[in-house]
């Protein structure tokens, strides 16, 4: 039986042969490291107008999904487009090699147990910073009449990325990095696929061919929307696997299109089973709808659409995991103590 880590490798690779279904995140363990714990982004339910570290305020409503920026004018970090290098100043990544050694020894346990990627999370993306900055409703604005604006804008955004690359590899030597950037809604993406192109492609490749150059076999890149027009862009930025693909994109039919060349982890999206008054009947529809005929099929991980393991509703996700088990086990005929044994055991390994 393969490891939870070795079977999302042969699920992914060209060619592989995996033995059952990855069940979520179970072979991804989503990591931290100075910058992102200093940012000012990591917000609780209950946590209200907080100003992270590139001015930008946030808030976290208790009973919604999560935080987003506050864009009342007053709290608007640019405020003119044409000056926006007044306004918009990246945060220090200087921080005492104490604190890059005391992640480090985690990414290193995790390498270890051969059980699952050591992932570095950075968020949020090229896309999602420049409308932070500017408000979602202006920056697409400004995608249209300042180009070379936000051009700049996003080519500054980039250069951080890459010094931010640069430790995390450095430092911690991750096997994966998890990278964050909404690019469209359930229906559509944000922008037509040539202006995307335009505007990220280009950094995107740089920022992740770093990744892949210094130590990350694997790129995640989570983008809970409809964007199954900019694959073949996915593709070229060196993106391994998309997370969060939802299932207003056919995955069934993108897998055809694309299989050797990308991976699809997602499929399950929230409003299936992540709402209040769900059933473990619910969630087990569900894990059957998405697992049964589907494989295990190459480039095919199914997985709840939202960018890391947890849910709205407590329980649903908890609950997911274990639907998937059952149908690994109906279709596969490992046991329980097999499934969990193959996969990483955070209590044992953290204490």
């Amino acid at each position: 039986m393969l490891t939870a880590k070795e079977n999302l490798r042969q699920t992914i690779i060209d060619g592989g042969q995996p033995d059952r279904f990855v069940n979520n995140y179970e072979a991804v363990y989503l990591m931290f490291h100075p910058p992102i714990v200093h940012s000012g982004g990591l917000l609780a339910p209950g946590d209200m107008n907080v100003v992270n570290a590139w001015g930008v305020t946030n808030s976290f409503p208790v009973g919604t999904i999560g935080a987003f920026p506050v864009h009342t004018p007053d709290k608007i970090v640019v405020k003119d487009i044409e000056e926006w290098e007044k306004y918009v100043k990246a945060p220090s990544l200087d921080f005492p090699d104490a604190e890059w050694e005391m992640f480090a020894e985690q990414y290193e346990q995790v390498k270890a147990s051969g059980k699952a990627y050591a992932a570095a999370f950075v968020a949020p993306g090229l896309f999602e910073q420049s409308h932070h900055l500017c408000s979602i409703d202006e920056a697409l604005v400004y995608y249209m009449t300042d180009p070379d604006r936000m051009a700049d804008l996003v080519k500054y955004l980039a250069e951080y990325e890459l010094r931010l690359a640069e430790l995390i590899c450095d430092k911690l030597h991750p096997d994966a990095m998890f990278h964050h950037d909404d690019w469209g809604s359930e229906r559509n993406s944000f922008m037509r696929p040539e202006m995307f192109a335009e505007f990220f492609v280009e950094p995107y490749k740089e920022i992740y061919g770093y990744y892949h150059d210094h130590g990350c076999e694997l790129i995640f890149h989570h983008n809970d929307s409809y964007s199954a027009n900019l694959i073949p862009y996915m593709i070229e930025m060196g993106i391994d696997v998309w997370q969060g693909a939802m299932e207003s994109n056919d995955v069934r039919a993108l897998l055809e299109q694309y299989k050797g060349q990308i991976a699809f982890m997602g499929n399950i999206d929230n409003k299936d089973v992540d709402f209040k008054g769900w059933t473990v009947d619910d969630v087990k529809r569900v894990a059957r709808e998405h697992t049964v005929g589907w494989g295990p099929t190459q480039g095919y991980i199914p997985c709840i659409t939202q960018g890391g393991p947890g849910s709205t509703v407590s329980g649903t996700y908890v609950e997911l995991v274990k639907a998937i088990d059952e149908m690994n086990t109906e279709l596969f005929g490992f046991t329980q103590e097999e499934l969990e044994n193959a996969r990483l055991d955070l209590q044992v390994l953290f204490g």
